[in-house]
């Protein structure tokens, strides 16, 4: 079965720079199918017959809405409660001791599981003074952001929650959300969910006692990694935490972050 469409070697070199320099993310030469599967969707939705004319719109409209569109389709997504759970009680351990209230960023927040992950963290370890405390989640990806503030979610998506998190932190849908888990208000009033872009010149104000940005920096190269770690850095209070993804390593800005348990950094 033959693609519906071609796309030769220069629109996927083009492809690769209008997202590296819009989003920072570096696709490797095997990301390519990917690239097709997902951007030919967006090509049929328009409906383009090719990459280039919709690659050039792009490249002469910078303003363009498409971008967000670009992005989204170009953006991976994995998440789930409570991922890489060593994470949690390290946070709760930390929270504990810190000035209230307290401004915690994830920041590659997805679809809202691992904010909400934090967020039942803040209440489970201080109780009513949790209220007070915000926690901000962004993405560049404005579709899964969308998912995650209207927090509803499929029973497979909470499974393993123990019963007693689901009681405390769930409502059962009714209606058309039936057979799903809708979070509670409380719970959401913490979560403040905003759109953000790690390369944009703007930045959520901060300073946070903790930040977590896991399993994104993979996506960058080396230099986008080194610039966003040194901003990181400057938007995190006295003793707080970076709370990075099992497969990263930031040793190499050993002058500015510092280890402080398994994949989770301090100021130098």
């Amino acid at each position: 079965m033959h693609p519906d469409f071609d796309l030769s070697d220069r629109d996927f070199d083009r492809v690769r720079a209008l997202i590296h320099a819009r989003a920072g993310i570096a696709l490797g030469a095997q990301k390519r199918q990917m690239v097709y599967s997902r951007l030919s969707r967006r090509l049929r939705e328009l409906g383009l017959v090719a990459f280039g004319p919709y690659l050039d719109h792009l490249e002469g409209a910078p303003q363009d809405g498409e971008w967000q569109s670009f992005i989204n389709a170009l953006t991976t997504n994995l998440t789930s409660f409570f991922r890489e759970a060593h994470h949690f009680p390290l946070l709760a351990q930390h929270v504990a001791g810190r000035p209230h209230p307290l401004q915690i960023w994830c920041a590659g927040a997805s679809t809202g599981e691992e904010p909400y992950s934090v967020a039942m963290t803040l209440m489970e370890t201080l109780g009513s003074r949790a209220a007070a405390c915000t926690v901000l989640a962004t993405d560049v990806d404005t579709e899964v952001l969308a998912k995650g503030q209207e927090g509803v979610f499929t029973m497979e998506q909470v499974a393993r929650l123990p019963r007693e998190q689901l009681q405390r932190f769930f409502l059962k849908g009714v209606g058309g959300n039936e057979g799903k888990a809708l979070v509670r208000p409380e719970l959401a009033a913490m979560v403040k969910f905003a759109p953000h872009n790690l390369l944009s010149p703007d930045w959520p104000e901060g300073p946070f006692d903790a930040i977590f940005c896991r399993n994104v920096m993979i996506y960058f190269d080396k230099p986008t990694q080194a610039a966003i770690l040194q901003r990181f850095a400057r938007h995190m209070k006295r003793g707080a935490l970076l709370f990075a993804g099992h497969s990263e390593n930031f040793s190499f800005l050993d002058k500015i972050l510092r280890p402080r348990g398994q994949t989770v950094y301090g100021l130098a």
